[in-house]
């Protein structure tokens, strides 16, 4: 099940979620709010290859309706997650 968040337009929504990759430590996470088109990169330094890694992601919509939230992360070898994790952001006025 995708995990649903309610939020209203111009206030700050609060996404947080957990990477990890066994045997290399996590560069960086990327969000997308469109479907995978466009991805905005955060870096993570020094992490490393036995740590998981607790992100979180702020976002304040400008308007009312249904978004989805793609987050992946990319190892210290340039990897990227093989299936980016999902979840729903219902808008309100």
């Amino acid at each position: 099940m995708i995990p649903r968040t309610y939020g209203q337009v111009g206030k700050p929504v609060r996404f947080k979620g957990t990477a990890y990759d066994f045997g290399h430590a996590i560069s960086a996470i990327e969000f997308s709010l469109d479907d995978g088109e466009h991805w905005t990169r955060y870096e993570t330094p020094d992490t490393n290859d036995y740590q998981n890694l607790t992100w979180t992601f702020d976002y304040t919509p400008e308007k009312a309706g249904f978004y989805v939230l793609r987050i992946r992360s990319v190892n210290d070898a340039g990897d990227v997650s093989p299936e980016s994790a999902f979840a729903e952001l219902e808008v309100s006025e």
